[in-house]
């Protein structure tokens, strides 16, 4: 018997980190749209699971690799993603828009997919109001504790351990990453209903990305609008943060491609988590330092410790019912310990040993790169929408045929992510009225 076709996606993407790749899965949710994020490359079993899906997700690492690792890795998942037969085809980035010419380099990628996808121009949306950051006449801003800051003045993104923001004008910021020339639709041309006027003319200037202002959901919507239109002739490659989906997102449902989302329960509690953190973020050192005033125990995690040690203490708390939290910094972190791959994959290890140990089944991962590690280590092949938790962040459900950790209900939160409760948050499952809440 022939198997029947799948249908053919709306929408593909790739995120260059796991946890930003489940704040595009969460913003699809939100809004109707069925979707699943896949761990690696999916074969044809994985895609037949899913063959329900109007969006399919890979979720990635190149916001941590090399421009070699991206030459030698990405084509690979640009063809495929192409074969999906999407329109739309996303390069999913942060919504800091922290990239280096030597680490994540997002100019590399749009090289990478404008080869693969055949295609001249690829168009740039990083703002995202929903996440509190705004692109304006080229330049990005983020709030940081109720406050706005241009992306270079920061608190947090000037000084990110491995990259800074310098620089708020993302052409600036991408000229040290590409040759490619970079043009703008900016805030001015949305306002007065001539963006579409000022895309064509960039397109035809020779752009080879072109950044789009983002401040609200008109113009959000607009860029949707625009991009829909681009995508008409052949797949088009795009590049952004959760805030190109966004923008899709609305523009679909105003045309009728999508429909009305249902109203969306709260996650129900449970009576442990365990969290393993490898953020050095301020806002996750906030966080910890708030789940130990909560009860929460506590150990801190660098090479060299004594993993058997470390796991009968854990054991032993969880048994007697607390909830606790492995971490790798509280803050800002010296360069001078390694806190490379291998570590990541140990961290991973260690969670795997962990949750089979005990029979947690609702863990939470902070950082991007502990995150990638440490859901490949669990053998999670997709991942899919649970319940919304705080903007950015869900509480999503493991994918793993035969294994015993297949349903596993897991957080994967970026550094920057999230109140200062937010531990005690996803172990109690609050109200879904709170997931626009920024830290």
């Amino acid at each position: 018997m022939t198997e029947p076709a799948r249908t053919k996606p709306l929408y593909a993407y790739y995120g260059d980190d796991f946890t930003g790749s489940t704040d595009v899965l969460e913003r699809l949710a939100l809004e109707g749209v069925s979707a699943v994020l896949f761990t690696e490359l999916p074969e044809e079993a994985d895609l037949a699971a899913f063959a329900h899906c109007r969006a399919i997700g890979i979720a990635g690492e190149s916001r941590s690799q090399s421009p070699a690792w991206m030459d030698a890795n990405l084509p690979a998942v640009f063809h495929l993603m192409r074969s999906f037969g999407a329109a739309i085809n996303h390069y999913k980035v942060c919504s800091t828009f922290d990239s280096a010419p030597e680490v994540g380099n997002i100019g590399r990628a749009i090289e990478l997919g404008l080869k693969a996808f055949d295609s001249k121009t690829a168009p740039i949306i990083v703002g995202a109001p929903h996440l509190g950051r705004w692109v304006c006449f080229g330049n990005l801003f983020a709030v940081d504790r109720d406050r706005v800051y241009r992306i270079d003045r920061h608190p947090n993104m000037r000084n990110h351990p491995v990259t800074p923001m310098s620089e708020a004008d993302l052409r600036q910021h991408l000229s040290l990453q590409t040759s490619l020339r970079i043009g703008l639709v900016d805030l001015a041309a949305f306002q007065s209903g001539t963006a579409a006027r000022r895309l064509r003319e960039e397109i035809a200037d020779g752009a080879g990305a072109i950044v789009f202002d983002g401040v609200d959901e008109a113009t959000l919507t607009e860029s949707g609008r625009l991009l829909c239109e681009m995508s008409r002739s052949r797949p088009l490659f795009a590049v952004g943060s959760s805030g190109l989906t966004y923008g899709l997102l609305q523009y679909w449902r105003s045309v009728g491609l999508i429909g009305t989302p249902t109203a969306l329960a709260p996650p129900e509690p449970v009576d442990r988590l365990l969290v393993l953190s490898g953020s050095c973020s301020p806002v996750t050192a906030r966080q910890i330092r708030k789940a130990k005033q909560q009860g929460f125990a506590a150990w801190h995690l660098e090479p060299g410790s004594s993993w058997e040690k470390l796991r009968h203490n854990v054991e032993q708390a969880l048994a007697n019912g607390q909830s606790v939290v492995l971490y790798t910094a509280l803050g800002p972190q010296k360069a001078t310990v390694d806190y490379g791959d291998a570590f990541g994959v140990a961290l991973g290890e260690q969670l795997r040993q962990l949750l089979l140990a005990t029979g947690i089944r609702r863990v939470m991962i902070a950082g991007g790169d502990t995150s990638t590690h440490a859901v490949k280590q669990l053998g999670l092949r997709a991942l899919t929408f649970v319940a919304p938790l705080t903007a950015g962040a869900p509480l999503c459900k493991g994918h793993a045929l035969g294994s015993p950790l297949d349903g596993l209900e897991l957080v994967l939160k970026g550094g920057q992510i999230g109140p200062e409760d937010f531990f005690a948050h996803v172990r109690d499952g609050r109200s879904a009225a709170d997931i626009l809440k920024v830290d």
